[in-house]
């Protein structure tokens, strides 16, 4: 309606300059700023989506495992691969923000940008344009007043002289002479006069065509033009918006897609599958103790060899909480395989005048089955591998290369990855060794194309890498076997058992007031042969012992010689310190220095524990 009135205006030149123009272009410039704005909003909101996908995808590659971590063997659970489903998932959702900021720089930013430019500039040129116009249409109407003015003058100045020309004429005192000059000053006048009239005609003639042509030619042209500008400016908007929302939509259903994903993986976690991974990873192989027998202190009579005796009480993997290395065998190996192969004598009985304090009766062992040596050291063998494991986890270290700090099935499973990963290296040497040997011998036959000998550093090299492969290959299969035929031995139920004695048998009780005989082992040739093919096994555990520490001293009642490997004499009334006290087998172990120590008859000492001594007493 604006334009239209201003297209059939009739107002002077000056109304349309001062008011319609000027609100034109109020309007026409708060429309590009609107358009400026809605274009920063744009570029505000991909800003946004920019930096919360780069947020997201921080977040996913937080949670992400690391390489050569702990985190990566958690995720063979089933729970652990969708948690990273979900985190993949997390990443191609925050790639779909990082669309929508691309698609609204390059659709919606970068046209909108470069349309204002094109906007501007074009506002510029139709105001220009309009101000030309207007500029021409003030000029024709000043040089129209102006020739009005003239003519208006030109009139006035021959109606005077007209008027003189009359009052001079009608003067009979004037002389002709003066008349005529009244006369002609009188038709000039007048003929100025008209000529000013013909020039203000003229003028208006031009003006009002000019004028006519302004409004409603030229300047309703401009108008129209101005209309189209904003009209597309509008539309350009819509656009835009239209766009703006597209741009949102058409990534929902990739979106979708993504937290379908999250729900596929969340549907994926098997929480029996977990458990049962679980219970294969931390597998150790180990059996089950066995019950615990009564020992029962009310009894008279001293303990035979049973659960209690040396092999069992001090080698069954009880180790000190002293802060020197605990020993699951309480003397050395050499001394250890005397004892096995001959054990010592029971304790002789007290003389019979014993000393005032002296112990005349030692306690008597409740009859015990017996059980076969190399059941104990099969038991002892399954101790020591709790107590490197232990071990190990205490220090932090890494275990031996034979992985013997591990339980029996963990072992199993270490061994066969090394295994593996050997496998894997030497196909790789023997990869490069075909090839190699190949271009070496496509070298013999095209001296040419290279030196043959130039190969056979690099051959050689390899060579030794498959040699020292090969060879821990059969050293690692070597301690796989000895795992498997351990396991395989625990596992059969008939192995097991072959090795025990029947449990109807019983020690002899002696129902004498002195200390009974202790019943000797008795070992077959079959247990003598296992004894020699593990003792190099004991080599490493049982030499440099460390001393176990003092729990105690002693005071010798009667002398003692010690006759027996791993007893120790001591003279009457001679002080001694005790390392590991009586387990009611009736002996004693006592130190003389750091070289010196031994068992000794319980009934031939007198014992003043340490109580705030941490040693052999201290025994779990």
């Amino acid at each position: 309606s604006l334009l239209q009135s201003l297209s059939h205006c009739k107002w002077g030149p000056y109304c349309a300059r001062t008011d319609q123009f000027d609100n034109l272009e109020k309007h026409t410039h708060w429309g590009i700023e609107f358009v400026e704005r809605y274009t920063k909003f744009v570029k505000e909101r991909s800003e946004i989506e920019i930096s919360y996908a780069k947020q997201i995808r921080n977040l996913s590659k937080k949670y992400q495992p690391k390489k050569n971590s702990r985190e990566e063997d958690e995720y063979k659970y089933t729970s652990c691969r969708a948690f990273l489903m979900t985190l993949n998932e997390l990443n191609d959702y925050a790639g779909q923000h990082e669309v929508i900021a691309e698609n609204l720089t390059t659709h919606i930013i970068c046209e909108l940008t470069r349309y204002i430019q094109e906007l501007k500039a074009e506002r510029k040129s139709h105001f220009h344009d309009g101000r030309r116009a207007q500029q021409h249409i003030e000029n024709s109407w000043k040089q129209l007043e102006s020739s009005k003015r003239r003519f208006e003058r030109d009139c006035k100045e021959a109606d005077r002289a007209q008027q003189y020309f009359d009052k001079i004429d009608a003067d009979i005192n004037v002389t002709k002479a003066d008349v005529e000059k009244a006369r002609q000053q009188a038709q000039l006048k007048h003929q100025v006069a008209e000529d000013s009239k013909n020039e203000y005609l003229t003028y208006l003639q031009k003006f009002n065509k000019e004028q006519n042509e302004h409004y409603y030619s030229l300047i309703p042209h401009i108008f129209q033009k101005i209309q189209e500008m904003e009209e597309k400016r509008i539309e350009k908007v819509g656009e835009s918006m239209k766009t703006y929302a597209e741009v949102n939509r058409k990534v929902l259903p990739i979106v979708s897609k993504c937290l379908d994903g999250m729900t596929n993986a969340a549907a994926s976690i098997e929480p029996t599958m977990v458990s049962s991974l679980v219970v294969e990873s931390f597998k150790s192989g180990f059996e089950p103790p066995g019950d615990v027998e009564v020992e029962d202190y009310s009894l008279s009579m001293r303990r035979t060899v049973s659960e209690s005796s040396y092999l069992n009480s001090r080698g069954e993997g009880k180790p000190s909480r002293s802060n020197s290395r605990g020993k699951l065998w309480p003397f050395k190996r050499n001394k250890l395989m005397s004892l096995l192969a001959s054990p010592r004598q029971p304790p002789p009985p007290p003389p019979t005048s014993p000393s005032p304090g002296a112990m005349p009766n030692g306690p008597q062992s409740p009859q015990q089955p017996k059980e076969p040596l190399s059941h104990r050291l099969n038991e002892f063998m399954t101790s020591k591998h709790k107590m490197q494991c232990l071990r190990s986890l205490t220090r932090g270290g890494s275990g031996p290369e034979d992985c013997s700090h591990l339980p029996p099935e963990q072992r199993r499973k270490k061994l066969q990855a090394k295994i593996n990963d050997i496998n894997k290296e030497l196909q790789k040497e023997v990869d490069q060794r075909d090839a190699l040997t190949k271009m070496k011998d496509v070298y013999v036959k095209n001296p040419h194309m290279g030196d043959p000998n130039s190969v056979d550093p690099r051959l050689e090299e390899i060579g030794q890498n498959i040699d020292k492969l090969e060879l821990d290959s059969r050293k690692y299969e070597a301690w796989l076997l000895e795992v498997e035929t351990r396991l395989a031995e625990k596992s059969d139920p008939h192995r097991r058992q072959s090795g025990l004695y029947d449990s109807n048998a019983t020690t002899p009780v002696n129902n004498n007031c002195a200390p009974v005989n202790r019943e000797s082992y008795t070992e077959d040739h079959s247990t003598e042969h296992h004894l020699k093919s593990r003792s190099t096994d004991f080599d490493d555990d049982f030499d440099d012992e460390d001393p176990l520490p003092t729990i105690g001293t002693c005071k010798s009642l009667y002398p003692f010689e010690g006759q027996n490997e791993g007893t120790i004499s001591m003279a009457e009334g001679e002080l001694l310190y005790v390392i590991e006290e009586d387990k009611g087998d009736g002996w004693t172990r006592v130190r003389r220095n750091e070289d010196e120590e031994g068992y000794v008859p319980t009934s031939y000492i007198k014992v003043f524990f340490d109580t705030n001594a941490k040693g052999a007493m201290t025994y779990i």
